[in-house]
């Protein structure tokens, strides 16, 4: 599948097979995130695949955010969770000069790399920010250095993911 193909395909998937996925395709995918390009080449991402299912069911039912119904999560072969890993110059001494916090672009590149790298395997996936890093932290006993900032389901789609509008090219982009 060509990059274009890749990228007009991937949807957020919300519905998975009970199927497991082999380690070496997750490792593929992380692989993938690992070449992403990030401030000052720090790759502050770490990546955590969580297969075991009475661990998923701790993270959906502890650490999701009250308001959002996510039932379908607990159903996810694996949960992926992407953490952070500050670094003392680039991540805390830049921000506050530029009131840019590069530390989170980095993981969102490395992110959507993993997710394309998904896609490309015929994997589905769905990212979710509607999380309570501290309650991940303890129920994966993390250390304080690192910190959840995003999940990311990953498994076999149970059917295509609905196509989502896009906003026009034309109303995102100008050119000067």
């Amino acid at each position: 599948m060509d990059l274009k193909t890749v990228i007009e395909k991937r949807r957020s998937c919300r519905a998975y097979l009970d199927k497991e996925v082999p380690e070496e395709q997750i490792r593929e995918c992380v692989n993938a995130a690992r070449m992403a390009p990030s401030a000052c080449n720090k790759q502050p991402w770490r990546f955590i695949a969580v297969r075991n299912a009475n661990l998923r069911k701790r993270i959906c039912r502890e650490a999701i955010l009250p308001g959002i119904k996510m039932n379908w999560l607990e159903q996810v072969p694996v949960l992926m969770v992407i953490c952070l890993k500050k670094k003392l110059l680039t991540h805390i001494l830049a921000p506050l000069l530029s009131g840019i916090p590069y530390e989170y672009i980095d993981i969102g590149i490395a992110g959507e790399h993993f997710v394309l790298a998904a896609e490309e395997r015929g994997l589905g996936t769905c990212w979710i920010g509607w999380i309570n890093a501290v309650k991940i932290r303890k129920i994966l006993n993390l250390p304080l250095n690192e910190t959840p900032v995003a999940l990311i389901s990953l498994g076999y789609p149970a059917a295509e993911p609905e196509p989502c509008s896009r906003l026009e090219l034309d109303d995102i982009l100008e050119i000067r």
